[in-house]
């Protein structure tokens, strides 16, 4: 302790204090005594003999004169004593006063003293970030300086210049293959797979259907009107049972003599009955035949496409049946009209095999052909129309197809019918299904041969209904995707060529983020206020701004991941930047050769909360994450928000998407948090421009927030590890889950605390960017439409959406299960019809869906080491979760 001149000064006026008051004591106590003493001894001298009388009494009067002057003495001392003690009283306040003067500015020195302690420690730990962000950015430099591989962008466009040459037909080319028979040279890697259409006026097809063909060739991204890059070029033939004229090939004007590059389109439409309906390979040299069926198919080379039954483009969900139940009124249908020429399909004998079954059957032969068709001689013809049709199949789990030693198009009218109405295709027999080259039909159709009839019930009844509603979900995903429309028959047919060769599809388009603020304007800046997080807990580096590799894989996807292209995610059509599915290295690989990005913690060593703070770690290199965050004239709500994110490791930039028609004021403040803030102008209200692909987004993860959500940062850096190992999934904080109406049926939209959760709303949570582009180009578009009717409801679109191309719950993170801002306006959910709306949404999703593809989960994810003891020299991953 330090002496003062205030404390010096203090203490002597302590002592002074002391002394005063002792002799004021002494001063009350004696005059007392002393007086009562005198007066003793004159009663003692009256109670003496007469003859001491007058000696007593000269005594007596000389104490009288005495204690009179004393008296006298002592009272003129009292009041000079009530005065030094009126004084010192004085003395007193003023010395009270100063010491709580003195007490108040100790308290405000300690005050201050503590926060500057506290500044010290916030500066220290910031000094601590900004030495682990030197570390990281010099790690991150030298990587740069090592690699070696070139970074990769979308697919150039690289195009020959010239049509082909005139060569003489081969003398036979019966063993055509995509080696011997096709020119790669008019198609390089970075050509784009320019694709040429002929006039479609040669064509045999009726005008409606000719104009369908150009246009919805004209709709696809490979399209070009320049014949001399086209890598291949397509010839529509003709439709239904018009008779095919191949004599005229050779006179068009790229045929180049023997067709090669050359695809000769024959959409099978309706039942064909005349053998000159399907295409013959003896007069089509080296071009590629893509029909449902002919005589002569050259495995590897000609394309079995599906037949075109559909509309030309958009939307087939509404034609769609429901998938459930899984299992139905009865076990297989079969309608048909017998073949006039032999089949080996015995209907009779199959009867028989079912005789001692009690599962109904449903089998028709004696039936009217179908008005549109006519009986045909080699095939089952199918039976009444399609209503009745379809009417049977509704309730039919499986939908037999006889298919022993014949290939018409009637089988794949069947097939398409069955995937309509949700009814497993049942093939008896061995034929090409469309597309088999890219497509898994044994996870969407049972196939077996004849001699397997007698055993069919009983492989019928071994599906378990899992199994059934995987038969079912898979069948609706590939119809859907490549049979429903004359626009899917078409993409798929170019796509499936492009496959072949091992060249990449376009990448997928990003939207444009077009700045809210006008060219040139500079909006103003403030500085932001303080985070509230620990001011000793370190969550990461602060970093600038690292996007993540975007099209690393143009060329390797479809070797390594086709499969999963075509028959899981249901999108070979586009290149995408990133992938939430790509494959991910072994532990050991980052060690032994192919560290560059990763960051393991503690070197590899691993390690507790310092440790785990500094490297990011994990099974995949360093990245960040972007926050998107939807407004609506909540100007200062969104100010504070966006304050609240200032110094948020891992944070790479803020994209608020403006959804009010009106700018923001001019004048209006906006903190400088750091990071960039890009503020995208809407180009109307919409909600469902939370999930638009921005080109200003970057990085794989997003981060979609709400304007009003109030998120801690360690919170958001642990939901970023989460999401870092859930890729596929989304990861966030508010759950919710659907619940079954018991009263009145269908599902209700339920917000209440629960053990299981199926849904996390998208108000805070974090999905990968590749949703937004299924969002915004795979989901149908009368989804989106009921989001703008409802103004409602985006958040369980996107949760439809992922479960239902990874049939996988949500994960939600942290206790946190809803969110409050005091101070905001109104919002959307406050409604008394939000959970009206909501109730109606799952429903109808279910519906275009086909199922409920949500799932259920009781899992949660906090950190580890939350509520571990652990020794004071180490530290948790996250204090509070």
């Amino acid at each position: 302790m330090f002496l003062t001149k205030e404390r010096i000064c203090y203490w002597v006026a302590s002592v002074k204090l002391s002394r005063i008051i002792i002799l004021v004591f002494l001063a009350l106590v004696t005059v007392p005594l002393f007086t009562h003493y005198y007066i003793s001894n004159v009663e003692r001298d009256r109670e003496r003999p007469l003859s001491d009388v007058h000696r007593s009494r000269t005594k007596l009067e000389a104490y009288e004169d005495y204690s009179a002057l004393k008296a006298s003495d002592l009272k003129m001392r009292i009041q000079e004593m009530l005065k030094i003690k009126g004084s010192v009283s004085d003395e007193l306040r003023d010395l009270e006063a100063k010491r709580q003067k003195l007490q108040n500015e100790v308290v405000s020195l300690t005050h201050k003293i503590e926060l500057l302690k506290t500044e010290l420690s916030r500066q220290q730990s910031e000094l601590n970030k900004l030495k682990l962000s030197v570390e990281q950015a010099q790690v991150a430099q030298r990587e740069a300086v090592q690699r070696n591989s070139p970074e990769l962008a979308p697919p150039l466009i690289l195009r020959p210049n010239r049509i082909p040459d005139f060569v003489a037909p081969p003398d036979s080319n019966s063993h055509c293959t995509m080696s011997t028979c096709f020119d790669h040279s008019r198609c390089p890697l970075t050509s784009g797979f320019p694709v040429y259409l002929y006039d479609t006026s040669r064509s045999t097809a009726s005008v409606f259907f000719k104009t369908a063909v150009a246009q919805t060739i004209g709709y696809n991204p490979h399209f070009t009107t320049d014949p001399s890059n086209a890598c291949i070029f397509l010839v529509l033939l003709g439709e239904g049972n018009q008779p095919i004229q191949l004599e005229k090939l050779k006179d068009l004007p790229y045929w180049g003599g023997d067709g090669r590059n050359h695809v000769l389109l024959y959409l099978s439409r309706t039942d064909m009955t005349c053998d000159s309906c399907l295409v013959p390979n003896h007069h089509t040299g080296r071009a590629i035949i893509a029909q449902f069926a002919h005589p002569h198919f050259r495995p590897g080379f000609d394309m079995v496409i599906g037949v075109a039954r559909g509309p030309p483009g958009g939307d087939v969900w509404s034609d769609a049946a429901s998938m459930l139940p899984a299992r139905r009124k009865y076990l297989f249908s079969f309608q048909g009209v017998n073949p006039v020429s032999a089949n080996n399909f015995n209907l009779t004998e199959l009867r028989s095999y079912l005789s001692s079954t009690t599962d109904e059957i449903y089998i028709e032969s004696n039936c009217e052909t179908a008005p549109d068709l006519k009986q045909n001689t080699r095939d089952w013809s199918l039976c009444g129309t399609e209503e009745a049709r379809g009417n049977i199949l509704k309730q039919s789990t499986f939908a037999l197809m006889p298919a022993v030693g014949i290939r018409t198009p009637l089988i794949g009218t069947r097939l398409y019918e069955a995937f309509k109405y949700a009814s497993i295709p049942l093939i008896i027999g061995d034929i090409d299904l469309p597309y088999d080259e890219v497509l898994r039909w044994k996870g969407a159709v049972i196939q077996i041969g004849l001699a397997r009839l007698p055993e069919l019930h009983f492989i019928l009844r071994s599906i378990g209904d899992n199994d059934l509603m995987a038969l079912k979900r898979q069948g609706r995903f590939l119809w859907e995707r490549y049979l429903s429309s004359l626009q899917a028959l078409m993409d798929t047919t170019l796509a499936a060529i492009r496959d072949r060769m091992s060249l990449p599809p376009p990448p997928a388009v990003d939207v444009p983020a077009i700045s809210v603020f006008s060219d040139g304007f500079v909006p103003q800046k403030t500085e932001p206020i303080i985070a509230d997080a620990e001011p000793e807990e370190s969550l990461g580096p602060l970093e600038p701004p690292y996007p993540s590799p975007a099209f690393k894989r143009n060329y390797s996807i479809f070797l390594t991941q086709g499969y999963e292209m075509w028959n899981t995610w249901g999108d070979p059509f586009r290149l995408y930047p990133q992938l939430p599915f790509d494959p991910v290295l072994p532990s050991d690989a980052k060690f032994l050769g192919s560290g560059m990005g990763f960051r393991p913690i503690g070197g590899g060593a691993g390690g507790a909360g310092k440790e785990f703070c500094d490297s990011l770690g994990g099974n995949v290199p360093r990245e960040q994450f972007t926050i998107v965050m939807l407004t609506y004239e909540r100007e200062q709500v969104l100010m504070n928000s966006l304050s609240r994110l200032n110094g948020l490791p891992y944070l790479n930039k803020v994209v608020v998407v403006w959804n009010s028609p009106r700018p923001p004021l001019q004048d209006l403040r906006w903190p400088d948090i750091g990071v960039p803030v890009h503020v995208v102008k809407a180009s109307r209200n919409s909600l469902n421009n939370r999930f638009l692909p921005y080109e200003a987004i970057e990085t794989e993860a997003v981060l979609s927030v709400d304007d009003d959500a109030h998120l801690r940062h360690d919170e958001i850096i642990f939901g970023f590890r989460v999401w870092r190992e859930q890729r596929d999934r989304v990861v966030g904080f508010p759950g919710r889950y659907h619940a079954l109406d018991l009263n009145y049926g269908g599902w209700l939209y339920n917000s209440n605390y629960s053990c299981e959760l199926s849904m996390v709303l998208t108000g805070a949570a974090f999905i990968h960017k590749h949703y937004t582009y299924l969002y915004t180009y795979w989901l149908p578009q009368a989804i989106r439409d009921k989001v703008d009717e409802y103004m409602n409801c985006e958040d369980i679109a996107m949760n439809f959406l992922v479960s239902h191309i990874t049939r996988k719950p949500p994960v939600k993170v942290t206790s946190r299960w809803t969110f409050r801002c005091p101070g905001c306006p109104v919002s959307l959910s406050e409604d008394d019809t939000h959970f009206q709306e909501r109730h109606k949404c799952i429903n109808f999703f279910s519906q275009v869906f086909g199922y409920t593809p949500l799932l259920n989960t009781q899992f949660r994810a906090d950190s580890i080491l939350f509520k571990t003891r652990i020794p004071h020299d180490k530290q948790k991953c996250f204090k509070f979760i």
